[in-house]
């Protein structure tokens, strides 16, 4: 069984519809015991990092959040998801996350004349560049597309902990991997069947 933590994230709905449409057994919870005794966690997020974080306290998720990554089973983050596992963001001041992963989450800042040809929010398809060895990318081609929405990203104190980057006026970190965690800054639920490979390869590695 995969929880999907529900702390009122907008994309909860096409997250559970996606692990459905695969033949995933998904539950969207925000109860503990079901998150505790989950095979795999998924944390989505949509909006600001800060609200998503008041959000996920609100509902008494954040210790047991941080506490099941500690205990080495599957975790996916998805959009502000991946974004909260680091320890701050610049969103609307500077404001503390997870602290899973060190790093912070900074706000694309384009110098002219870039800035009138790139817009931000970074809104549509974007090609993908991965490790070949990260576990959400097997059987997928280099440059393969996925679905973004989004204004920060994320910025890796260690460059390892990357899996994949897209450029967008310049390379950005857009997935991450560090031992059980699995995060991605665009939305697999919403990146046709480029999105379903990874959720199932996601699905593949919970007992």
């Amino acid at each position: 069984m995969i929880a999907i933590i529900d702390y009122g994230a907008g994309n909860l709905g096409s997250v559970y519809k996606a692990f459905r449409f695969i033949g995933v057994d998904v539950r969207v919870t925000a109860d503990r015991d079901t998150v505790e005794r989950a095979d795999g966690l998924v944390l989505p997020g949509v909006g600001a990092f800060t609200h998503c974080m008041q959000g996920l306290e609100s509902v008494g998720l954040t210790g047991v959040t941080q506490d099941y990554i500690a205990s080495e089973r599957p975790f996916l983050g998805i959009c502000v998801g991946l974004q909260m596992l680091f320890e701050e963001s610049e969103e609307m001041g500077t404001s503390p996350g997870l602290g899973v992963l060190h790093g912070r989450v900074v706000r694309f800042d384009f110098p002219a004349p870039q800035a009138r040809a790139l817009k931000v929010p970074h809104i549509g398809w974007n090609a993908l560049t991965f490790r070949q060895d990260a576990t959400l990318f097997q059987g997928l081609n280099q440059g393969d597309r996925a679905y973004f929405v989004h204004s920060y990203y994320p910025v890796p104190c260690d460059p390892a902990v990357a899996s994949a980057t897209t450029d967008y006026g310049g390379p950005f970190c857009c997935a991450v991997e560090h031992a059980n965690v699995h995060a991605t800054q665009f939305h697999p639920e919403k990146s046709g069947t480029v999105g379903l490979t990874m959720l199932r390869n996601f699905a593949a590695i919970c007992p």
